[in-house]
């Protein structure tokens, strides 16, 4: 079978229960392990962070490639770094406060085996109790929706992922966009010619924190959602007409009171593709 990295970053505002779990559900509790772990420490970390990032990676039952990085960089560039670190050309992605499914990664492998450069999956939202599931994202499914509903929104639920490491450097890796590097990534990677897939069922639980569309607001964002869709503009995956309505509606969401925000991300800018939704997406 294939073998696989899983790509794990971490950074001092982890929370050290939050970070064993991640690691046990991705690790210790898949029916397919990976291969090895590249835990990618983002600056200094507090102690009790430290000496639970140590315990994992001295029990981990695969070997564990812990990068410590002087000072913190930013999720794109730690992501890059650990990605040049990974041994195997197949990387899976893991955030550190969320909770893999025991058959995520069989799943998703399956698929990376025939032929594809790029899976998603479907995810369960959570606030605290990971058993109390508070919203659900269901992805385009089927390269030719996928195509058409990235030209309006990330078609992938970045947590999921699973990548050729080859297929990402191709694409000029990942870069800095604010909170945006995942969907200028795929972006790049679908331009590049990558073949992508999404599984519809949850395989992550996703921990959706109190601030989580606060942070997704304001006028830093809406810069930020400014650059992102003139580099699309630019690359030439967006037209200038997509470019005008992408301005309008996803920059207009960032300035929207943050109540509104979380009801008008979930029926206009995330849609759950269950229930034949995938229509009119894009």
């Amino acid at each position: 079978m294939t073998a696989f990295s899983l790509l794990l970053p971490v950074y001092g505002r982890d929370d050290p229960a939050q970070l064993e779990r991640a690691f046990v559900s991705s690790v210790d509790e898949q029916t397919r392990r990976p291969d090895e772990v590249v835990l990618v420490q983002d600056g200094p970390v507090p102690d009790p962070l430290a000496a639970t990032i140590a315990a994992l990676v001295a029990r981990s039952p695969v070997p564990v490639q812990h990068l410590v990085l002087p000072e913190n960089v930013g999720l794109a560039h730690a992501l890059a770094i650990g990605l040049d670190a990974c041994t195997h050309d197949v990387v899976a992605r893991m955030d550190a406060d969320d909770v893999a499914l025991p058959e995520r990664f069989a799943r998703q492998l399956a698929v990376i085996e025939e032929g594809y450069d790029l899976v998603g999956s479907g995810l369960l939202e959570f606030v605290d109790d990971e058993g109390v599931t508070v919203g659900r994202r269901t992805p385009p499914v089927g390269e030719e929706t996928i195509q058409r509903y990235a030209r309006f929104h990330d078609p992938f639920n970045h947590p999921t992922v699973v990548f050729r490491k080859a297929a990402v450097q191709r694409a000029g890796g990942y870069r800095a966009v604010g909170r945006m590097e995942d969907y200028w990534l795929f972006a790049r990677m679908l331009m590049a010619g990558a073949k992508a897939a999404n599984l519809p069922e949850p395989l992550l639980k996703y921990r959706v924190g109190a601030g989580a569309y606060g942070r997704r607001g304001g006028f830093g964002q809406f810069r930020t959602e400014l650059r992102l869709q003139r580099l699309l503009l630019r690359l030439g995956f967006t037209t200038p007409g997509q470019f005008l309505r992408n301005v309008f509606v996803r920059g207009g969401y960032r300035l929207l009171p943050v109540a509104v925000r979380r009801t008008f991300y979930r029926r206009v800018l995330h849609r759950d593709f269950r229930d034949g939704a995938a229509g009119g997406a894009a």
